[in-house]
């Protein structure tokens, strides 16, 4: 039998014959690419309270308050009169990535790749920028499910009161994303296989805490730092601003899966815990996986396969890519504040080792960091008081 140190036990949780079998990932596709519609069994309690005292928590009451403070109009805050060149960005965003294959060391010589020209390599930067902000919105609206489902399910009122302000800010994040893709973009893209898979099992869990882990910590914080690195990179000044925006209130909602969880997974026993370093561990694979865009690459007549072993030859130099490790730098120390870090003798630290993002446990956790992200707030004071 496989102990919960083993590789078995990790496959075991997965579904596949290992964390990295190449096969089974890109196995996985989007069935239903042609339906509008997809239904998921909600398997949760609906849950009131009659007790409505404040001051229970304040640091939810505080960012409650923040929240209510943040809201801004995706219609009239953004200058969607700008310009939006797709093609000369994309130009852009392909010399820099061109730059980073160069530095990584990445030959191209004897591959698909060989023949490729400006062309092609052009047309791949575009369907990347369609594909990206694809899952952003996919993302959004499973972030905009998921809160309404902790309005209903989660025990306290004053993380109701705060739920119900991340549904209209996610409602907003799918708004502008749409908007975007449809008015400054040139196609959209299906939900990701993986990232539906995952949207799906924190849907259905019944556990409120297990929506809370599964999307206030490991979706949108890896979202953050998407985000965040999408801010510095995009030459889109209406792209930089929107994601600024989206940034200052996706900071919030992780400090308010943080601060939420920590109070509940103090009470927690080491089999509980291990339930919930399985399940953060899990999310953190299928995020992985999500980013191999394998419909980018299907869309341009490359197999996903050789696709992948050209820029990622092997588990080892996969986990070297500073860019899927960055997406992970606010998710591991928000995972050690929860304690889930060394848990059960250190279970999610050893499977974030394997995935080369244990290096990211000191940085500082969201729950502290989020009043230096809210921009938009920060904003509006010095615009208040010129």
């Amino acid at each position: 039998m496989a102990t919960t140190d083993s590789p078995d036990r990790d496959a075991e949780i997965l579904g596949r014959d290992s964390v990295d079998d190449l096969e089974a990932i890109l196995s996985v596709s989007n069935t239903e690419v042609d339906e509008a519609i997809h239904v998921v069994e909600d398997n949760a309690d609906a849950i009131f309270t009659w007790d409505y005292e404040k001051g229970a928590r304040p640091p939810l009451e505080k960012l409650y308050e923040k929240a209510k403070h943040s809201m801004w109009n995706g219609s009239t805050d953004l200058p969607w009169e700008t310009e939006v060149d797709q093609e000369e960005f994309a130009r852009r965003l392909m010399e820099m990535r061109v730059s980073m294959r160069a530095d990584m060391g990445i030959d191209l010589s004897d591959t698909v790749f060989a023949k490729w020209g400006e062309k092609e390599w052009l047309e791949l930067s575009i369907e990347g920028q369609n594909w990206s902000l694809s899952q952003f919105m996919h993302g959004e609206q499973g972030a905009l499910l998921c809160t309404a489902k902790i309005v209903e399910t989660v025990p306290w009122i004053d993380a109701k009161y705060y739920a119900a302000t991340q549904v209209m800010d996610e409602a907003r994040h799918v708004e502008v994303f749409a908007r975007y893709l449809d008015t400054k973009l040139s196609g959209h893209y299906p939900i990701n296989a993986h990232l539906k898979m995952l949207l799906d099992d924190i849907i259905a869990d019944s556990r409120w805490d297990m929506t809370y882990l599964g999307m206030q910590v490991m979706v949108e914080g890896l979202a953050l730092a998407a985000f965040g690195m999408a801010h510095q990179t995009t030459p889109c000044p209406l792209l930089k601003q929107l994601l600024r925006y989206v940034m200052s209130d996706e900071a919030r909602h992780v400090a308010f899966g943080v601060l939420s969880l920590k109070e509940y997974y103090e009470g927690l026993t080491e089999p509980e815990l291990l339930e919930r370093q399985e399940f953060a561990f899990e999310a953190a694979v299928r995020m992985r996986d999500r980013f191999l865009q394998q419909e980018v690459w299907e869309r341009m007549g490359v197999s996903p396969k050789d696709a992948y072993q050209v820029f990622n030859v092997s588990a080892e130099e996969k986990n070297k890519d500073p860019f899927q490790q960055l997406l992970f730098s606010k998710i591991v120390p928000n995972c050690k504040k929860l304690g889930l870090l060394d848990a059960n003798d250190g279970w999610l630290r050893k499977r974030f080792d394997t995935l080369g993002v244990s290096q990211f446990e000191s940085w500082v956790d969201t729950g502290e960091e989020y009043e230096m992200l809210d921009e938009v707030t920060k904003d509006r004071e010095a615009a208040e008081t010129a």
